[in-house]
């Protein structure tokens, strides 16, 4: 029988930084290496477990901030817990940072409450789907024509994704003939996707706009920052019809997703639970967008959003990001394998997975 009080006795909380496979850059940043914040929390003898992909920091949030206020509260407790940690952090300031921390430790929690009843947590959610849709993300900047070729054409292959997403800059010249290099590797076998990461301003953005569509393109994410939801906006309003608009990654609470869905800024609002706040964060801003009529997108970590996007309502699919993707299979046991463009959410209890702490050692911080 499931107990009906669980005081937790632990939260721990440790950061690694894995070197990427080949350096990264997208419109606005470059790097070489991922820093992984995973927790784990304990309580009546079970421990869930939650990560966030953020600076080592978080992790000192967590032991510091964080950890003093759960120490014997009810594990069950989620949405108290929840609240209490966002009042913990607000003399620090909630976004960024803090909402990783909150998030790893709220994924935590979850995953122990489903350990704790002995349910997968996509049954405990009331899951919508058996299976989520993803679609293959990288084609950095940073990649030459060959690979970038080659790893489109994977997902396409191999995963069987039916879309796939590349990073852009701001030189229209150069975009357009790399967008024709993705659309050969893939031929009609998916649909392309690309990414600015708030790299460049409303009118350049829809300069760019207008090859992406002559080149086939159907999904243009952040072409302008998401802390410009009117300049999202006006390019919303007049890009070509087909090519929709989406953002809200760096969404890292609700109100950020407010300000996303009143200003009409996005047809696809993403939501990232090692960042808005965790599983919690995400199913609220689910279902703020279906309030909206707009579907949500599950931004990177895909091992950690097969439950949650099973339960949203309005799901469009999971972003199997290159560098996530990689690193889960990696350090955790239970990670996704993808088949047939879709992943299904692990049935064992809890999330499922489990970190493999001694092959992660040697990349601790």
């Amino acid at each position: 029988m499931a107990r009906a009080h669980a005081p937790i006795s632990s939260v721990r909380a440790r950061a690694y930084r894995i070197p990427t496979d080949a350096p990264e850059a997208d419109g606005t940043l470059e790097w070489d290496a991922t820093t992984m914040v995973v927790v784990h929390v304990e309580a009546a003898g079970a421990t869930g477990l939650g990560y966030t992909y953020a600076d080592a920091a978080a992790a000192g949030i967590v032991r510091g901030t964080l950890a003093p206020i759960l120490a014997g509260e009810d594990a069950f407790a989620i949405a108290g817990l929840w609240d209490a940690m966002r009042r913990q952090v607000r003399n620090m300031g909630e976004p960024g940072i803090a909402a990783c921390a909150i998030s790893a430790v709220d994924v935590a929690l979850w995953d122990l409450k489903a350990r704790l009843l002995d349910i997968p947590l996509h049954r405990l959610f009331g899951a919508r789907r058996a299976r989520v849709p993803i679609y293959g993300s990288g084609g950095f900047l940073s990649y030459d024509d060959d690979r970038l070729a080659a790893q489109l054409a994977g997902w396409v292959e191999r995963e069987g994704c039916a879309r796939v997403k590349m990073k852009i800059g701001a030189d229209p010249a150069r975009e357009r003939a790399r967008m024709r290099v993705a659309r050969a590797a893939i031929c009609d076998g998916a649909a392309l996707m690309i990414d600015a990461n708030g790299a460049l301003e409303p009118r350049r953005a829809l300069a760019i706009a207008a090859i992406a569509d002559g080149e086939g393109v159907d999904w243009f994410e952040e072409p302008v920052t998401s802390d410009d939801p009117e300049g999202l906006a006006l390019v919303r309003a007049q890009a070509p019809g087909a090519v929709e608009i989406a953002a809200g990654e760096y969404g890292y609470n609700p109100h950020a997703f407010r300000r996303l869905l009143e200003t009409r800024a996005v047809d696809v609002l993403q939501i990232d639970a090692t960042r808005a706040l965790g599983i919690t964060g995400f199913l609220a801003a689910a279902e703020l967008a279906a309030a909206f009529a707009i579907p949500v997108s599950a931004h990177t970590a895909p091992a950690l959003h097969g439950a949650p996007a099973a339960a949203a309502a309005n799901l469009r699919h999971v972003e199997w990001f290159h560098d996530h993707a990689r690193i889960e299979a990696m350090l955790l046991d239970g990670a996704p394998v993808p088949t047939g463009g879709a992943i299904a959410p692990n049935e064992a209890p809890g999330h499922g997975l489990t970190f493999k702490e001694k092959e992660a050692e040697r990349y601790a911080t």
